[in-house]
Parts: structure tokens; C-alpha cells; sequence
């Protein structure tokens, strides 16, 4: 069964990649769109009907299942003596961030000052801790996945605290790239679950958009970060006014 949900996992990718939609494969097969819905929910899929899939987005079968077999070797998070290794050497985060956010070999040394003989040093290192695969060439094949995300808590948030966070919110946030919304109000537990659900969405949302744009030159990308944060708090200046409870 993984292998199955593995391979309807790496259609449904492949699908969104060639912007088709479950109506494009519900006229496909001659199914309502609730139909369609149903067999990639439950897994259920002929080969024929696989095929037919496969031959809409000009795939072949055995290419699905090798880009199954691809997207299984990607990696979601490195372990924590890795990101500690990361962490440790400035140079090393710095191109890491790069080649995660679809920098080439050639867009890091355009962009910053390191020397060749450095930055290959480095991404062999990457290469080492399998976040990517250094070709020939020094063309750079990333191996984390869509959904990577640092280790809550662990040394690359950690640094990101302790060493980043002043100089982040430094701005006035008033520019027209910029934007600061602070909120606060009392809500309920269910309402802050509902709430920390929206947050998610518009994580994924803004994943979505990075991916997409990676096809774009890297002069028509920058460097953005959002910083999305949620807590049941009161500031700390009013606390001498409370009651115990």
C-alpha cells in the first residue's frame, strides 16, 4: 500500500505541474469530477486508467514511477547533527539557503563574494549531507523536499533567534515590499486551532508561489521572509498589573 500512495502521490504532483485539474482527468476517463476525486482518495486506480493519465501529461509509466522513486529520496528535514553542522559555519548556511531557494552554482558567485574553490567546497559538503547532488559541471540538483522545513527548535531556528531576529524587525515595515500586522484579542482554544489552520494554508500558499517562480531569472526573484507566529500571550509590561489567579 505505501508504494501505491506513494505513486498517486507523485501523479497528483505531476498533474499540478502540467496545470491539469481533477475535471481534466474526470473528461479524460469519461467520470464526473466526484468521481475522479474518489479514486485519488482512496488509491484505487487501474493501470489502464494510470496510463491514460500518463499519456495526457506525455509521460511515460515507467517515467511516473521513476519520479516516484525520486521524490522518495528527497528529504523533509535533516537530522539535528546535521543542521548543528550547518549551523557551525556561516558560509556553509549561507549556500545551503541559496541552492534551497533554487540559486545555480553560477547565481551564488554573481551574488556574492566567494571564491570558486569556497563555494565548491561547500556544496560538496551540501552534497555529503544529501540536501543536494553536485553534477558535473557544478550544476546543482537539490534533493529536499517541497515540504522541507528546518527542525522546530533545533540549531538552524535556533540561530535564526538568536542572531536574526533584531536585524528582521529593524525595518518600519512601510515600503511597498513590506508588511507588519500585529494582532491581539482573546479567542477561544477552538478558535486558535481554527486560526493556527489558516496560518498553515498561507504557509502553503506562499511555498506554491516560491515554486512557481523558481522557472523565473533569478534578477526577477528576492530574497523574502515571512515570519508567522501565534501564541497565547500577554506583553510582559502589563504583567505587574495582573491578579494571581
Amino acid at each position: 500500500m505505501a508504494q501505491i500512495h506513494a505513486l498517486v502521490k507523485t501523479l497528483k504532483k505531476q498533474l499540478k505541474a502540467h496545470g491539469k485539474t481533477y475535471a481534466d482527468v474526470a473528461k479524460l476517463l469519461d467520470l464526473s469530477e466526484a468521481s475522479v476525486k474518489r479514486l485519488f482518495a482512496e488509491q484505487n486506480f487501474t493501470l489502464q486508467r494510470l496510463e491514460l493519465i500518463c499519456d495526457m501529461l506525455e509521460l511515460q509509466f515507467s517515467e511516473l514511477v521513476g519520479k516516484m522513486a525520486q521524490d522518495q529520496q528527497q528529504i523533509s528535514q535533516l537530522t539535528e547533527a546535521q543542521e548543528k553542522e550547518v549551523a557551525a559555519d556561516i558560509l556553509l548556511l549561507l549556500i545551503a539557503v541559496c541552492v534551497i531557494n533554487g540559486y545555480t552554482y553560477h547565481d551564488i558567485l554573481q551574488h556574492y563574494e566567494i571564491k570558486e574553490t569556497e563555494c565548491i567546497q561547500k556544496l560538496a559538503q551540501l552534497d555529503r549531507l544529501k540536501i543536494i547532488e553536485l553534477m558535473p559541471g557544478n550544476r546543482i540538483k537539490l534533493r529536499v523536499a517541497a515540504n522541507f522545513n528546518w527542525l522546530p527548535n533545533g540549531p538552524i531556528q535556533k540561530f535564526f533567534h538568536d542572531k536574526v531576529q533584531q536585524d528582521f524587525f529593524s525595518s518600519r515595515f512601510n515600503k511597498e515590499h513590506e508588511k507588519l500586522v500585529v494582532l491581539n484579542g482573546l479567542l477561544s482554544n477552538n478558535s486558535n486551532l481554527e486560526f493556527q489552520k489558516k496560518v498553515q494554508r498561507l504557509a502553503n500558499e506562499f511555498d506554491h508561489l516560491s515554486r512557481e517562480d523558481k522557472s523565473l531569472p533569478i534578477e526577477q526573484r528576492f530574497g523574502t521572509t515571512v515570519v508567522l507566529a501565534m501564541r497565547q500571550w500577554q506583553y510582559s509590561v502589563f504583567e505587574d498589573f495582573r491578579k494571581d489567579d
